[in-house]
């Protein structure tokens, strides 16, 4: 093959960019293509639209993935969404292998009773408004004066300390204005978040847990009932570090006392959600009281509380979703893979005689569900890579039908296809350093789709202005 070999990658988040990052990387004979395509017309999936905005750590993740990109060797078509402006036949005619990176970003469902109650919201939603996604609603209703946290993960933290931040606080953030006064005009006292076993089984972060008992004019409450560990409780704590850390920082919130703050956020263990009361929407959410079974288990004791919430958010996790044309494990949420290579499976049905869906691989959470840190993405895309650089040495991918890479771009014109390309990309952040600086702040988010396609088309609106006039 005297071409380039032609891989195109669906979902520009952290888990494409890596596997496009690793396959320029990887070691080879012969030249590689790569086109990077996203539904948005920002890349950067969850690091965008996932991190709370008051977490610029995290968020500094994009500029490595910026570095990546802008070296010049891999393409992005932003605003091109798979199964609307692209299926996976025109993909395979114009690539040798195709890889889907596309993650989760819906709510996992939660089966209780008066999870449909209005006052009852997916954690997801929450984050997609105030992480200002372009899909989004513009405003969220924070009339609740006590709120329920349903989760013991780090999302459930964001939505927690977001709930329970002063405003001002926020407005130091990239967050645009709808979003600053729609938490300024927020009603909320109380936040409780609820976990179903026991401190050592949180699944928080050390670091994440730490920064919750920084935020000002907020008292942390832990219950000392609630506070137990068995000897599977200890034993994790003795074997793992964060576990550690964790159970610790939890320890010094015990032997606080609260100084009278404006706002409270109560953190429970030991608490299985049962129910979300209410008729006509949220006024409550029972409980049933868990004891640890001595291995790090929780078992229900029959003992309920009800405790009065007028809102309760359900974080916990998230779940992929279906793509045209693929396959799909319901169950898992997941596209049904072999270490990347994608099978014809039915739900759950995964065996490893499975027929591979020749050229197509999957990668990040779309691939092994919506787990693990978003380093943890690196070892997903390896494993991928692998197989695509096996499969092309064992001359089992099947030849593009048009295999020059100006074909994608005539086709995403013949259909008038508004993409963004990497230019685009940069010319929105310049607005939004630009919106920031006037704040003296860093950045401030364009919260519409339209917003950031009139920024991405800026340049055209320039030189069309700049044209001399008829009879000029």
């Amino acid at each position: 093959m005297t071409r380039p070999f032609r891989v195109a990658i669906v979902g520009a988040g952290p888990a494409g960019i890596y596997a496009a990052d690793l396959l320029t990387k990887a070691e080879r004979d012969f030249e590689v293509s790569i086109d990077l395509f996203e539904r948005l017309p920002t890349p950067f999936g969850l690091v965008r639209y996932g991190v709370a905005p008051d977490h610029p750590r995290i968020k500094g993740i994009i500029n490595a993935l910026i570095k990546v990109l802008d070296r010049g060797d891999i393409r992005l078509f932003s605003n091109v969404e798979y199964g609307v402006d692209i299926n996976l036949e025109e993909l395979t005619d114009r690539y040798d292998a195709v890889i889907f990176s596309t993650g989760c970003f819906i709510d996992a469902s939660l089966s209780l009773p008066g999870v449909e109650l209005p006052g009852s919201h997916g954690a997801a939603d929450f984050v997609n408004w105030y992480d200002s996604h372009p899909d989004a609603v513009q405003t969220w209703p924070l009339d609740a004066q006590k709120v329920a946290v349903i989760g013991n993960g780090n999302v459930a933290l964001d939505v927690a300390r977001v709930l329970a931040k002063q405003a001002d606080d926020m407005h130091t953030t990239e967050i645009p204005d709808h979003v600053y006064e729609g938490l300024k005009s927020s009603r909320v006292t109380d936040v409780h978040v609820f976990g179903r076993r026991g401190p050592a089984q949180a699944k928080f972060t050390p670091l994440e847990l730490r920064e919750l008992g920084h935020v000002k004019d907020v008292d942390i409450i832990v219950y000392p009932e609630d506070y137990e560990f068995d000897d599977g409780s200890l034993e994790a704590i003795e074997s793992n570090n964060q576990t550690k850390q964790v159970a610790k920082t939890l320890t010094d919130f015990t032997m606080r006392e609260p100084v009278g703050a404006k706002r409270r956020l109560h953190l429970h263990f030991l608490h299985s959600p049962v129910a979300i009361l209410g008729e006509d929407r949220v006024t409550g959410l029972r409980t049933e009281r868990m004891e640890l079974d001595g291995s790090g288990g929780a078992n229900g004791t029959g003992t309920f509380h009800d405790w009065e919430v007028e809102a309760v958010y359900r974080a916990i996790g998230y779940a992929g979703t279906a793509l045209p044309q693929l396959p799909f494990d319901s169950g898992r949420g997941v596209i049904p893979n072999h270490g990347g290579r994608v099978v014809h499976a039915d739900d759950q049905k995964v065996s490893a005689d499975a027929d591979v869906v020749q050229g197509v691989y999957a990668t990040g959470w779309i691939k092994r569900g919506p787990v693990g840190l978003i380093g943890h993405t690196k070892g997903d895309a390896l494993e991928t890579i692998g197989h695509i650089l096996d499969d092309r040495s064992a001359g089992v991918l099947t030849e593009p039908v048009y295999p020059d890479d100006s074909a994608i771009v005539e086709l995403l014109e013949s259909k008038g296809v508004d993409y963004v390309d990497w230019e685009g990309y940069h010319r929105v952040e310049t607005a939004e350093k630009a919106r920031g600086e006037a704040e003296g702040r860093e950045r401030v988010k364009i919260a519409t789709r339209e917003g950031m396609l009139a920024e991405a088309r800026s340049h055209l609106q320039a030189e069309a202005a700049s044209q001399p006039t008829a009879g000029h």
